[in-house]
């Protein structure tokens, strides 16, 4: 096949992006076919010719359904659980100025276990077992959130012998009923937003509920009370470490309400996990770097006063339960020859003292 033939079919660039163990594809106006591997965004073949309008706009009538193309129209974006034969992706097209761009996030469908991933089985399985309480999981855009929560589930769904309810946007994993009772919600499919869900979600009788995104005050309050009211609450946020994520789920809250918010936060938070996915110095791919948070009196009573800024120093202590921060995290991947000094750096919360890590 020429490099500058234009493939007939969305599916056959989804296919080598599986095959090539990608995380996404992207098929934009005046750019190559180009795929995410290892983090990395580039051309799938150095010598293609951009796509044209025209080449988009057919490939995407390739996997559009009539809803979906007169969403687009109407709206000008459109984002969806697409699936083929070969899987599942969390598709996205929008239309901007030269074109239409689509963008692809192939979906693993084989959930990987607690194990698998690396997180550490001794302190995460006691936050599972909670019957009630909030477990955040947070990181960057393509941080490897959604895969980390699918293993919360799953273990959960194998451990526990109860009723989980998941709010998606779009459903990525599909979780079969284990021990647990499964039930799925598509956000735009099955209800309008995450807050129209997850009020309609308590009164289902969930002991245990996944929210995909905690994006706004709506959401947050109703996952807050949900984990007050007796229900395990797992849910994602885009901040990269546990006192940013503690600033901006207080930070939606009007002032008036922040002391009140920081009681209920302190009482039933259970832990934090915050990830980044850092490439390994040997090129064969991405290592988990997490910091763990883990609700003790001394991290409860920091939310309380609102002193976030403590929080690092009191997770140094913690390390019998499990607490790490991100900049510990890393230190040891590269201590273990995993990442480069480089990519530690790069990552650090506190750059200066990483500096000095170096140095000595």
């Amino acid at each position: 096949m020429s490099a500058h033939q234009v493939l007939d079919h969305v599916d056959q660039y989804l296919a080598l992006g599986r095959e090539y163990e990608c995380s996404d594809i992207h098929l934009a106006t005046s750019f190559p076919p180009a795929w995410r591997r290892f983090g990395q965004l580039t051309p799938i073949w150095s010598d293609h010719q951009p796509l044209t309008p025209a080449d988009t706009e057919r490939l995407a009538r390739s996997f559009l359904g009539e809803a979906e193309w007169n969403r687009l129209q109407e709206k000008g974006d459109v984002d969806f659980a697409y699936a083929s034969e070969r899987g599942r992706y969390r598709a996205s097209v929008v239309k901007q100025r030269l074109g239409l761009d689509m963008c692809f996030r192939i979906i693993n469908t084989q959930i990987r276990s607690m194990e698998d991933i690396g997180l550490p089985m001794e302190h995460i399985t006691p936050l599972t077992r909670y019957q009630n309480g909030l477990i955040l999981v947070t990181g960057s855009v393509g941080s490897g959130k959604s895969t980390t929560l699918a293993a919360l589930v799953d273990f959960i769904n194998r451990d526990r012998e109860d009723h989980i309810l998941t709010l998606e946007d779009p459903i990525e994993y599909v979780f079969e009923s284990k021990g647990c009772h499964v039930n799925q919600r598509e956000v735009h499919t099955h209800t309008d937003s995450f807050g129209k869900a997850l009020r309609g979600a308590l009164r289902e009788d969930p002991d245990v509920i996944m929210v995909g995104e905690m994006r706004d005050l709506e959401t947050i309050q109703l996952a807050l009370t949900a984990a007050e009211t007796g229900h395990l609450v797992l849910g994602t946020l885009h901040t990269g470490n546990a006192p940013r994520t503690l600033d901006r789920v207080l930070d939606v809250f009007p002032t008036d309400q922040r002391d009140q918010i920081r009681i209920m936060v302190s009482e039933s938070l259970r832990g934090i996990l915050s990830q980044q996915l850092v490439p390994k110095s040997n090129g064969s791919g991405r290592v988990l770097a997490l910091e763990l948070l883990v609700n003790t009196a001394a991290v409860a009573n920091c939310i309380r006063e609102g002193k976030t800024y403590m929080l690092p120093g009191i997770m140094q202590t913690g390390k019998n339960v499990g607490m790490i921060t991100m900049d510990e995290s890393l230190k040891r991947l590269y201590i273990d020859g995993v990442i480069t000094p480089q990519e530690a750096l790069f990552r650090a919360t506190d750059k200066v003292e990483m500096r000095k890590f170096f140095q000595s």
